[in-house]
């Protein structure tokens, strides 16, 4: 099971159901990609809170353009638990000539593209988002 694939269609499909925040269940990994989200400005904000039956839930609250048009244009997983693709810090690919974000796992922990260059750290591509 893809935990990350799972999470990015989530948002993708409340960001074009033009939902006001989407829910899901709560991990680490799902939370530090939502912490890039809103550093980056594609969400406005997120929290993790605890149901009734006491598991982690991570609420999202979607980021809108002028109240219409969703800030998430495309969200795309690149690399997948069946085919898992690095990249060098060289060789970090550019979403839409910059104006996007690639979100890869280093191992400093999740960075954008422009962060893991700025480092000099390759890793696995998880996502780019536009």
């Amino acid at each position: 099971m893809d935990t990350i694939g799972d999470f990015l269609t989530i948002v993708r499909n409340a960001s074009s159901a033009k939902n006001k925040f989407c829910l899901c269940f709560s991990s680490n990994i799902r939370v530090e990609i939502a912490k890039i989200l809103k550093r980056e400005g594609y969400i406005q904000d997120f929290t993790e809170t605890k149901n009734e039956k006491g598991f982690k839930i991570l609420k999202i609250a979607l980021k809108y353009v002028n109240n219409a048009q969703p800030a998430i244009h495309s969200i795309k997983r690149i690399s997948k638990p069946g085919c898992r693709i690095y990249f060098p810090y060289q060789e970090i690919p550019r979403v839409l000539g910059g104006y996007g974000t690639s979100i890869l796992t280093t191992s400093k922990g999740l960075k954008t593209g422009n962060e893991a260059r700025k480092e000099k750290l390759g890793g696995e591509l998880l996502c780019q988002v536009s």
